[in-house]
């Protein structure tokens, strides 16, 4: 009886939903709702059903690439910042007058090949002119270069300073202009006693280093004595050229090894591992010179760095083992000394400058040299040379012609450290 009456109440709600679907059409959307509902009533609620465009009703179904990241995922995120940011003005600041200018600096770089960046060297002439703070202080500056442009933003007196610098390097009459550099060692600096009549001393910011002026003449004169002694040593081609406005290396460097340290190793002969490490000996000299727009003076910005391994201290740990309780063996403690000199010169381009460096570590390491000659150090002392670092200008290259004689001496001054 019961079953009659549930069968009957069944008909008669199909009978009116299908009165009711006759009288009111279904739209597309509603019956993607209607299939959504009936779908989510399947879907157990920790699960995920990606979302379905109407108008792909009718496509095949597609499978996503990859699931959602779960929420705890380590990937990269945009961290929110902490300082308060702002879009700005939308516009650069120029409350002190600056200006933008763009500087065409390809007659300077299509003629270097040397180097992949030449631009480069322009960029660092002007911050070692300007400072480097006048770029990240107020007032707000920007400097850009790529191989055909310089952008510069700043203020017009800053402007006038970088404009000078970049026509030093476009110029046409720096462009084969050459310089010479010489490095020399002395084992005793008594060529002083000889030279001094030729030598004009200039003022030198870093303690200890000495510099002169001299006459190409007496420049000559002194180097073919200073040839002549037993214990000249040349480190450099006599004959090195230096591009204007570019920087070269002279570098001598020499790896050596050492044991650094033991891991133990029971498991296997001798009972441990040796650790070695590795020092890069030697020396390097940068040379960077520039000349002035009349090429009667020379900027250079040089730089010389010395390492050298005094000696290996041994020492002596213990690392027995079931066969060898005894046994030891040696690590080594380097024993080292750092030369370092990095300053900036302005003299005449008709003069050569001579640079004394004192009595530095050698360039070039000696191996088993305990006494330097003509010294009087106690037998066992590192070696040290005087260090000499001669400075010419060779003038235009390709024509012959000479550097052109000043009407008037031009101060000659140290620029400074850098």
């Amino acid at each position: 009886m019961l079953a009659r009456f549930a069968l009957a109440v069944a008909i008669v709600a199909l009978t009116a939903a299908l009165s009711w679907a006759q009288a009111t059409p279904i739209s597309g959307e509603a019956a993607v709702s209607a299939w959504r509902r009936a779908g989510e009533a399947t879907v157990p609620a920790s699960s995920t059903a990606p979302a379905t465009d109407p108008g792909d009703l009718g496509r095949a179904p597609t499978v996503p690439d990859a699931p959602p990241p779960p929420a705890n995922d380590s990937g990269p995120r945009h961290r929110h910042p902490i300082a308060r940011v702002t879009n700005g003005m939308g516009s650069l600041p120029n409350h002190h007058g600056q200006v933008w200018r763009e500087y065409d600096i390809s007659p300077y770089t299509a003629r270097v090949t040397t180097t992949k960046r030449p631009e480069q060297a322009i960029v660092d002439w002007i911050l070692r002119e300007t400072g480097y703070e006048v770029w990240h202080t107020e007032p707000l500056g920007i400097l850009s270069a790529t191989p055909r442009t310089l952008r510069v933003y700043h203020t017009p007196e800053m402007q006038d300073v970088v404009a000078e610098i970049v026509d030093r390097f476009v110029t046409s009459d720096a462009e084969m202009q050459s310089f010479s550099l010489r490095v020399i060692t002395l084992d005793n600096p008594n060529w002083r006693v000889r030279a001094m009549r030729v030598l004009h001393p200039v003022p030198v910011q870093t303690p200890g280093i000495s510099a002169w002026l001299l006459q190409r003449e007496d420049a000559a004169v002194l180097l073919a004595e200073l040839q002549r002694r037993s214990d000249f040593r040349e480190h450099s081609s006599p004959h090195l050229l230096v591009d204007n406005g570019q920087t070269t290396v002279v570098s001598r460097m020499r790896p050596r090894c050492y044991v650094r340290d033991l891991i133990l190793r029971p498991e296997c002969y001798p009972g441990f591992e040796a650790q070695t490490g590795q020092i890069d000996e030697g020396f390097s000299l940068e040379f960077s010179p520039l000349l002035t727009l009349d090429r009667r003076l020379i900027d250079a910005a040089i730089k010389c760095n010395i390492d050298q391994v005094e000696r290996l201290v041994p020492v002596a740990l213990d690392v027995p083992t079931t066969l060898m309780p005894g046994q030891r063996t040696k690590i080594e403690v380097p024993q080292m000394t750092h030369f370092r000199f990095h300053e900036r010169f302005r003299w005449p381009a008709d003069q050569v400058l001579l640079i004394g460096m004192g009595m530095a570590p050698p360039p070039v390491p000696v191996d088993g040299a305990t006494m330097t000659v003509g010294l009087p150090l106690a037998i066992g002392a590192p070696p040290r040379a005087d260090l000499l670092v001669v400075l010419e200008s060779r003038g235009r290259l390709g024509d012959g012609s000479r550097v052109p004689q000043p009407g008037e001496r031009e101060a000659h001054i140290s620029r400074g450290r850098y």
